[in-house]
Formats: C-alpha cells, sequence, structure tokens
C-alpha cells in the first residue's frame, strides 16, 4: 500500500529524525506532543500536530489509545513509534492495527517474543544463538556477585543496577522496579551475571516480508554511562582486528531474525570479549538511538527502508558494501563530574561547526547533526536529557575521532552545563584511538580526569579577562558618554577597575583592569595587549616565549550567564554583582536540589541522627532516581519537603547540623 501520512509515536530528535525521511519521500507527517513539548521543533515541523494532555510520560506518549486516536483525528495512515516509549510495546502495535492504520515495525509476534527478556534468551539459546543465563533474583547468592539487574521490558539503561554486595539485592530490585515502572509501564525485572569489562557489540538487521534478512552492518557502543550508550560508531575496532568474527556475529543475528520471523528494521545486541566470545543480550524490535553510523558507513536510510518494507515492498536485490568510519556521540544536558546529574532549562544556542547535514546520509566526510532542540528551547524535566546526536563520517576511524572532538569543542553550547568536556577527552583519549573501549572505560581511565574541563586554569583566566573587557565595552556603548573616551580612563592615574565572575570549577575570578594612554592594563597579566575589543568579541595579543600570539575571544550574555568561545576551549561563568543580597544566603549544611525534581521518598525523619554519605531522600527526574545524601554526621535539623512535593533546582531540602568533633 501507498503511505500518506506518518504519525510519529515520539518526540524531539526522534519524531523530527522520521519527519526528514517522511519529507524526502513526499509523505505527510503527523505529531504528537506533551504540554511540556507545545513549543518543541517536532511540533512546528509537522503537518500535523495533536496535543496529549500532561506532561509525564504516563499521561502523554505511553497513552496508546490517545496516539492513535490523533493519528484517526489527523487523517495519518501509518504509525511509526520511533525507539522508546511505546516502540517495543506489542499491545500498542496491535491497537494500531486494529485501529485499520499501518504500524511501521515488526510483526507483533515478534514484538512479544523478543519483548521478555527473560523469554526471548531461551528463545535464542534454542536458536543456537550463545546467550547469558538468566537468574531469578530469588536465588541470586554471593557466588554469582555481581550481579546485573535488568528491566524485562524496556531498555536505555532504565531499571538496570548493579550489585556486588548480597545485602543491597532487595532495596535495588526494588529502585529498579520503580524506575521500569515509570519509563516503561512494566515493573518486571530479572537478573544475569555481570562481566566487570566487555564490549557491547550490536548487529543491525533489516528484513522483508518476503524472507530476505540483511545483517547490515555491526556497530561497537561500549562506553557507557549507567549501561546507557554514549559512544557509538561502526564498524567495530574489535571485530576487525578479529578474524572470522563479523561472520560469526552476523550469522548469529541473522538465526535470531528468523527465529522469530522478522520484519523490518531491530538490533541484536551481544556481549563480547577480548578474544572475539559473544553472547546474546537482547534484541530491539525496533530502530536504534546509534542506527546514523550504521546509515553512514553502507549509505543507507534505514527509515526509508523502515517505510518501504511496511509498504509491502521487498529490500533491494543487492546489500550495500560497507565504507569508510563514524562516530556517534551523544551529547547530554548532565554533569559528569557530580554524579551524572541531569540538568534543566533553556539551551540559549547550539550551533555544530562543520555540520554538513542534518537528519541525511552524508557522502563525504563531514558531520551529521541529529538533534531535537534549537536555539531557545527548553529541556525539561520529564524526558531524556539528550541534547543532540553528533555524528562524524570519514575515511578512517582516526580521521572520525577527530573531526568529531574538533568540532565538538569548538561548538557554541549555551545555557547548560554538558558532557561535552568528556566526550572530547573519550575522543581524543589513547585507549579509545588504539581501540580498547569496554564498558568499564570510564572506571578504568579516571572519570574524574575524563570530565575534566577542556579549558586549563590559564586558558579560563585568560578568557574571564577577555569577558571582562567586553563588559566594558557594552557598558561604554550604553553610556550618555560613549566614544568620548575608554571605560575607566583618566588623566590622572587612579585606582583598577574590577569586576567579578564565578566559574563552576575554580570559583570566583576578580578581573582588576586599567585603561591607558597606550592600551590596557591587567593586573596579572603582564605584556597583554589588547588589539581590538567590541561587546561581543576581542582580540588579544597574548605575550609568549617567541613573541605575542594573537587570540580571539566571542562573548555572548544571558542575563547574568557569561559564554566565552575560543579556540582555547568553551568558558561559562556567572557575572557576579557588585553587592550580594544577604537575604540570597543559605545556612551550612544546607542540601540543595541539585535538580528539578519529584520527592519520591524519605530516608530520615527531622530530628534524626545521621552519617555522612546517608540517603536523607530521594528524588526522580528524567525517569531516573537520584539520591540525596548528608553531607556530614550530625542532626538533621530541618527537613523541607514531603513524599510528592515537587522541586525547583536550589530548593532548600533539609538542613544538617554538623557534630562538633572532641578534641583529640
Amino acid at each position: 500500500m501507498t503511505m500518506t501520512n506518518v504519525l510519529v509515536a515520539n518526540r524531539g530528535e526522534i519524531a523530527r529524525r522520521v519527519f526528514a525521511t517522511c519529507r524526502r519521500m513526499g509523505i505527510g507527517t503527523t505529531a504528537v506532543y506533551s504540554d511540556a513539548d507545545a513549543a518543541s521543533p517536532h511540533v512546528a515541523e509537522a503537518d500535523a500536530a495533536i496535543r496529549l494532555p500532561g506532561n509525564t510520560p504516563a499521561e502523554t506518549y505511553l497513552r496508546g489509545e490517545l496516539i492513535i486516536e490523533a493519528a484517526l483525528s489527523a487523517g495519518a495512515d501509518a504509525i511509526h513509534p520511533g525507539y522508546g516509549f511505546l516502540s517495543e510495546n506489542a499491545e500498542f502495535a496491535r491497537s494500531v492495527l486494529d485501529a485499520g492504520l499501518v504500524w511501521i515495525g515488526p510483526p507483533v509476534a515478534a514484538i512479544e517474543q523478543m519483548g521478555s527478556k527473560v523469554e526471548s534468551k531461551k528463545m535464542m539459546d534454542a536458536a543456537g544463538v550463545p546467550v547469558l543465563a538468566e537468574l531469578d533474583p530469588a536465588e541470586v547468592t554471593d557466588a554469582h556477585l555481581p550481579v546485573l539487574i535488568k528491566a524485562s521490558a524496556g531498555g536505555g539503561g532504565r531499571g538496570m543496577r548493579v550489585v556486588r554486595d548480597l545485602a543491597e539485592l532487595r532495596d535495588q530490585i526494588a529502585g529498579a522496579q520503580r524506575e521500569a515502572e515509570s519509563a516503561f509501564g512494566d515493573p518486571t525485572v530479572f537478573c544475569e551475571r555481570y562481566l566487570e569489562t566487555g564490549r557491547h557489540i550490536e548487529v543491525q538487521v533489516m528484513s522483508d516480508t518476503f524472507g530476505k534478512t540483511w545483517a547490515v552492518g555491526e556497530r561497537e557502543c561500549s562506553i557507557q554511562r549507567r549501561h546507557q550508550k554514549v559512544v557509538e560508531e561502526a564498524p567495530s575496532p574489535l571485530v576487525e582486528k578479529i578474524d572470522g568474527m563479523r561472520d560469526r556475529l552476523f550469522e548469529a543475528a541473522r538465526l535470531a531474525a528468523e527465529a522469530i520471523g522478522y520484519e523490518g528494521a531491530g538490533t541484536v545486541e551481544f556481549l563480547a570479549d577480548e578474544k572475539g566470545d559473544f553472547f546474546f543480550l537482547e534484541m530491539n524490535t525496533r530502530l536504534q538511538v546509534e542506527h546514523p553510523v550504521t546509515e553512514q558507513t553502507t549509505g543507507l536510510d534505514l527509515v526509508r527502508l523502515q517505510l518501504q518494507v511496511a509498504s509491502g515492498l521487498p529490500l533491494p536485490a543487492n546489500q550495500p558494501a560497507l565504507r569508510g568510519h563514524s562516530i556517534e556521540v551523544r551529547l547530554y544536558a548532565e554533569d559528569p563530574a557530580h554524579d551524572w546529574q541531569p540538568q534543566s532549562g533553556p539551551v540559549h544556542k547550539i550551533e555544530i561547526p562543520f555540520t554538513a547535514g542534518e537528519f541525511t546520509v552524508l557522502d563525504q566526510p563531514g558531520v551529521r547533526l541529529d538533534t531535537g532542540v534549537v536555539d531557545e528551547s527548553v529541556v525539561g524535566v520529564h524526558y531524556d536529557p539528550m541534547l543532540a546526536k553528533v555524528i562524524s563520517y570519514a575515511e578512517t576511524r582516526a580521521e572520525a575521532a577527530h573531526l568529531l572532538a574538533t568540532a565538538l569543542q569548538r561548538a557554541k553550547i549555551h545555557g547548560l552545563v554538558t558532557n561535552r568536556d568528556l566526550l572530547v577527552r573519550v575522543l581524543r583519549h589513547p585507549a579509545f584511538l588504539a581501540g580498547d573501549t569496554d564498558t568499564a572505560f570510564f572506571a578504568t581511565h579516571d572519570l574524574a580526569v575524563l570530565s575534566a574541563p577542556l579549558v586549563s586554569e590559564a586558558d579560563e583566566a585568560l578568557s574571564i579577562v577577555a569577558a571582562a573587557l567586553a563588559d566594558s565595552a557594552l557598558n561604554r556603548g550604553a553610556s550618555r558618554l560613549a566614544g568620548l573616551a575608554p571605560s575607566g580612563w583618566r588623566n590622572l592615574s587612579s585606582l583598577p577597575q574590577t569586576k567579578s565572575y564565578e566559574s563552576r570549577t575554580t570559583g570566583i575570578h576578580e578581573v582588576r583592569y586599567r585603561f591607558t594612554r597606550t592600551g590596557v592594563a591587567v593586573e596579572g597579566h603582564d605584556g597583554l595587549e589588547l588589539i581590538s575589543v567590541a561587546p561581543d568579541r576581542v582580540v588579544l595579543g597574548v605575550p609568549g616565549e617567541r613573541g605575542a600570539v594573537r587570540r580571539q575571544f566571542e562573548i555572548a550574555r544571558y542575563g547574568d550567564l557569561v559564554a566565552i568561545d575560543s579556540p582555547l576551549g568553551p568558558v561559562a561563568v556567572r557575572r557576579l554583582p557588585r553587592f550580594t543580597d544577604p537575604s540570597e544566603q543559605v545556612a551550612a549544611g544546607s542540601l540543595l536540589a541539585p535538580m528539578p525534581g519529584s520527592v519520591i521518598r524519605l530516608g530520615a525523619a527531622e530530628g534524626d541522627h545521621v552519617k555522612q554519605g546517608q540517603p536523607i531522600l530521594w528524588l526522580e527526574a528524567m525517569k531516573m532516581e537520584h539520591t540525596i545524601a548528608a553531607p556530614a554526621t550530625g542532626i538533621l535539623s530541618a527537613l523541607n519537603v514531603t513524599v510528592g512535593q515537587q522541586v525547583e533546582v536550589g530548593t532548600v531540602l533539609a538542613v544538617v547540623e554538623e557534630e562538633e568533633q572532641e578534641p583529640s
């Protein structure tokens, strides 16, 4: 049949990705959106958009009946589930078909068979695919440790917990069940043996309705945080160096797909060791977040193939050969240096250099950008904090890594803390460049080092000087005496002007400077030459051993936030007022909400004696639980929140009065 209009039962980058292919094929598009997503780019880009009242996934994107009603009311004749939410929900797929709509996905039976990770492993074992044995949580003993708790109905790291101490198993299972229920509507979890190090290798399969199955190519997704992928690439450096491994992987993936009569796009995931042995983890009966690296290394538009297969067309006669190398990183609004805390708020600017295309397959080396946000988008607390997928394509792996690292370092990302610095350091790390990428990468190579700012302290200080001089130019432009004299200029020698800024990593910086007849004098920066200055751009001559080096800085302001971009690295600081309001100070020992979220559990009561590190409460934000622990041993003198309460970032949740230490 011919599709005329496709509703995407998803949001953000996922919906935009499917819409892009639909437009290239002349197919109409319909969006659905929650109240929180009303201003999302995917809503504006669709031909029609239907509101799903509410904010949380349970109120909106997990309501299959509302999505089907939206498709029928908008005149859509097909539904694409995207990835996440209801994309692997067999009941939803059945309801789509019962409503007379085309389901752009695999058969309902295939989703059911792979939907339970417990049952799917048994099936794969019977089909001859190597598997890791599933463990009943009630039967786990010390001999099994460490074990991995997994949500049976979902993926993306939701509901996953590693347990190394049997005493923690019950609480960790309960937490995993809550996360699984919140993310997928199904609290079922199971356990399996956890391999501390391993390589996460997956195979993209594509099957038509005529019995043909392609193993399109493999991807390596070993670098993960909280069991969620962060860096993905194709082809796998491990597979590339082990003779015969690709053939064995592809054969296992085809066996898995054929065992369930698969149709459409799917991914068979394996955990491999350095010898090339691998074990079946799960089959994702949908498109994957990381599918662009496979598109780049095959030249295929996988969404186009999905639409064609769903329309009853066969796969092309010949499968394309692999070409070049592609690396994708997930740019998250999160702080890796502080327990990966998710961030929320406005994205004032997002600009990735070297971008050659968005949501499209590149034919030449360059950067592809797939993103759900644009300038002034707002990242909320209800959904995953991924801002964009940034994908490089080049002839070699080394070139792809270098191109992507440089693009990220020079990107203008203003408004939120992100994992950008971490991504750049990973892409430039000797172990990554050597292809040594296992699931323990962050632990092995020290997360604190990898998440450190790209810019050195000296270069950060220089960038802040540039910001102060640009602010001076801005003030001069706003003055009624503008143009008569440089800011702060005096006929006689005078005290320097001072501007103060706060850096998240290095604290408060005071820039003390004086404009002179010959330029500017900045304390602590002898010999610095001011070549040009404007409110948004400063050029400095920086003295060096072999002469001065010109450095250019671009400055942008958003309230008290100042973003400084230069080839030295990105810097973001807060401009401090000359005088501090005493009412804004908080008591010592205060626990502040690190993010907006909902209080889901309390671990202590007001007046309790608590120990350092003891959980005081748990927040749920962006579908994950976050523990708020006591900063010191003492008395919980104030507990300002209750279960179910919504809090904003910076809210004083509780106060712990530290015990006075006995003199030794």
